[in-house]
């Protein structure tokens, strides 16, 4: 098994309907340890929401039929990019992808199905940046991003139930 032979397809906010329970499945899946965490719970909540935004982007990975792992975000409002609060000074061009979840089941995990998610996502996107927060209990997961060209440049509690996240930012293309 190796992400080359997946069937990566691209999806936006007209499919939300048809792709929605696949996101919830392979999240359910590949989050099963750690699906009695309220926070988890909601997660079908951030899939109606993010893809209720305009310019939502989502790529799922299939292995034939069977969806083995995602990911997706959205372009952040231009003049609230909530990141720059971390860097003095802030970068001069702004333009931001909101990079919000990537999930995959843990038979493909350590395969190159992340990076592979990860890249097909980001790379025909028209923004200067890329914005993620990763949980730092889970330091291998910062280190793929750093991997990859990101760079922690703060922490942030988005809801007062999620843990605190390491900001993540990146520039595009991804080297």
């Amino acid at each position: 098994m190796s992400a080359t032979g997946l069937d990566v397809r691209h999806f936006t906010h007209a499919n939300l309907p048809e792709i929605r329970q696949t996101l919830i499945d392979v999240h359910a899946d590949a989050y099963a340890d750690e699906m009695d965490d309220e926070f988890n719970q909601r997660f079908p909540w951030f899939v109606d929401h993010w893809g209720g935004l305009p310019g939502y982007s989502c790529v799922i990975a299939f292995d034939g039929d069977k969806a083995v792992g995602f990911a997706y975000g959205a372009p952040a409002v231009p003049g609230r990019e909530w990141w720059r609060e971390h860097i003095d000074p802030a970068p001069a061009k702004d333009l931001t992808f909101s990079y919000s979840e990537l999930a995959v089941i843990p038979t493909w995990r350590k395969k190159g199905v992340a990076e592979r998610l990860t890249r097909t996502l980001l790379e025909k996107r028209d923004e200067d940046l890329v914005v993620l927060l990763v949980d730092p209990d889970h330091p291998r997961v910062q280190a793929l991003y750093e991997s990859w060209g990101f760079r922690k440049v703060g922490k942030r509690q988005p809801f007062p139930d999620s843990p605190v996240y390491a900001v993540m930012l990146a520039e595009l293309p991804l080297p």
